[in-house]
């Protein structure tokens, strides 16, 4: 039965390994796989089958746990594309309008956008009012006004006005195309940490290979050793010096944290992401549905003269309740939350570029948005009824809860300090800066010039960690050494793109992840001394005298038992917390 069983670790561990070990040698190349697969032979050759197979399993959980990659990347940038609509509405010079395939725009043509519509291509408005819900693209978590000269992006979410756009840029230049190219770039790139461990690999291999022939072939040069003699110092030098304590140095520590950061809402990719972490000298943060709760809140009511706070709600959500705005919906909650009866509005009507207006209790009420000049923070609204105001709404996309300590927790792990990239104009930015320390602000950034600011950083030498949720942070996510999506909030393509993927969009975790992962490149380096000196000693031992070989084996395997027990210890609970 244990044959069977050894037998069955032979072919179903070391079939794919061997397929890499001929494709390595067919590349006149050496690496583990090939190593793995002679020392495994060797060991079974000589009766050691178990450590043979042994070292077998071990090899194929590794590699299948370094190739546990995201293959859904290209799915999640082919969805990105498809933000643009298939179709535009194509402007005649007689004014007419005809069908056309989106990606068939050419420079100077003019489309036509509906209330509700996509828009097929970036361009500049040339004709018509609207707001632009532009987050998907830029990451503004309020819909921007669009009017004559202004730019809109393909993409994004027409509101409640028709726009006439002249094409400025080719389909395949847009905003979202060079997105997905970012994205794609970044996908072919090989993080140091990998280049590095590829080099290892090679130059152990051959190490290995050379010192296995040198041990067999030179004690009957020099030694008149017998070809049987020669043959049993080689076999225990080939054992004592497989990968296999090597390999579980590594491992254990990595996937230990793996499944403690896992139970603790954070998912990390690989085992490469966990060491990357713990390198980061930089902390970036998206601020819309990152640092704040991606959606806007009523913050504030200041009434006119003669008017209570509850009225100017009641007014206000009498008429927003028809409406699909974000700010809309936002003063609905409220007044469900102040427990405000809502009365229904007839002759609802929406003004493009400005607001909604209907008739409330026999009077006519209008809420539009003030001039962002005069907002002092967030967004304003003015509440009029028959013409005359009734009062101004606040609202803010609000910070998330705990979101300040959290930051302060990062910067303390964060040598290089801490920086925000947002989309969202200078006074949303500074809203939240007020109250988080954040160190560097970028504001107003496309995705492409967020991802420009992280690679800057990362050829300055330094190792950026950026923490994003939309579309729109994809390709910094790409860029830096270390992307995390925040997972409720997040994107698919934001989820694909990160590295690692907070569950429940807990700031707090973000230190505690850091600190996690410096911890186990600690226990790694602490492995591979234990690895490196048990093998150092019995290959000494081999060389300059008789290893016997079961001692050969025993001592191979005790330190591969001692550092899988060092690596699982960062299972506790307490090391999160730590």
């Amino acid at each position: 039965m244990w044959w069977t069983l050894f037998i069955a670790c032979y072919l179903a561990g070391g079939w794919n390994p061997l397929i890499s070990a001929l494709q390595a040698i067919k590349n006149k190349k050496l690496d583990v796989d090939l190593l793995m697969i002679v020392a495994a032979i060797v060991a079974a050759a000589i009766g050691q089958i178990l450590d043979g197979a042994l070292l077998i399993v071990i090899f194929a959980i590794s590699g299948a746990l370094e190739v546990i990659v995201t293959q859904r990347t290209a799915h999640s940038i082919s969805s990105l594309l498809s933000l643009a609509p298939e179709q535009s509405n194509l402007l005649n010079d007689d004014g007419t309008t005809r069908v056309v395939n989106s990606k068939e725009l050419q420079v100077g043509q003019r489309i036509l956008i509906y209330p509700g519509q996509r828009i097929g291509g970036d361009g500049i408005v040339v004709d018509g009012v609207s707001e632009v819900d532009q987050q998907a693209v830029t990451g503004e978590s309020v819909p921007v006004l669009r009017k004559v000269g202004d730019e809109v992006l393909s993409g994004t979410m027409n509101g409640t006005g028709t726009l006439t756009v002249e094409i400025s840029r080719p389909a395949s230049d847009t905003v979202i195309a060079r997105i997905v190219s970012l994205v794609e770039e970044a996908s072919n790139t090989k993080a140091r940490t990998q280049v590095f461990i590829e080099k290892v690999e090679q130059l152990y291999s051959v190490g290995v290979i050379i010192g296995t022939l040198i041990v067999l072939f030179l004690p009957i040069v020099l030694l008149d050793y017998s070809f049987e003699q020669a043959l049993l110092r080689a076999i225990v030098f080939m054992i004592v010096a497989s990968p296999c304590a090597v390999v579980l140095s590594t491992m254990p520590p990595l996937l230990a944290s793996i499944a403690n950061a896992g139970r603790h809402g954070v998912l990390v990719k690989t085992a490469t992401v966990m060491e990357s972490i713990g390198h980061s000298s930089i902390i970036a943060f998206d601020k819309t549905g990152t640092l704040t709760q991606g959606a806007p809140d009523v913050t504030n009511v200041v009434p006119a003269e003669g008017y209570d706070a509850d009225t100017v709600i009641r007014f206000a959500a009498a008429v927003e309740r028809f409406s699909e705005h974000p700010l809309g919906q936002a003063i609905v909650r409220a007044a469900e939350a102040r427990a405000i009866t809502i009365t229904n509005a007839t002759n609802f009507r929406a003004i493009p570029g400005q607001g909604v207006e209907g008739v409330v209790e026999g009077h006519t009420v209008t809420v539009r948005r003030a001039d962002e000049k005069s907002a002092t923070a967030g967004t304003d609204v003015i509440v009029t009824k028959d013409d005359a105001q009734v009062g101004t709404i606040m609202l803010v996309d609000k910070i998330r809860p705990g979101a300040a300590r959290a930051i302060d927790d990062v910067n303390a792990v964060a040598p290089g300090g801490l920086m925000l990239l947002t989309g969202d104009n200078a006074s949303a930015a500074s809203t939240v800066a007020r109250h988080i320390d954040l160190g560097s602000i970028h504001t107003e950034l496309l995705p492409e010039n967020k991802a420009h600011i992280v690679a800057e950083l990362e050829r300055d030498d330094h190792r950026v960690l950026f923490v994003g949720d939309g579309i729109n942070d994809a390709p910094g996510l790409m860029a830096a050494s270390t992307g995390i999506a925040m997972g409720r909030r997040g994107s698919n393509l934001a989820l694909e793109a990160a590295d690692a993927v907070i569950v429940y969009d807990d700031l707090s975790a973000v230190a505690p992840l850091i600190k996690l992962s410096r911890r186990a490149r600690r226990y790694v380096v602490a492995n591979l001394c234990i690895a490196a000196a048990v093998i150092i000693t019995l290959v000494t031992w081999d060389l300059l005298g008789t290893l016997p070989l079961p001692l050969a084996v025993a001592g191979h395997e005790s330190s591969t038992v001692i550092v899988a027990v060092n690596g699982i210890r960062l299972l506790r609970k307490s090391v999160w917390e730590d």
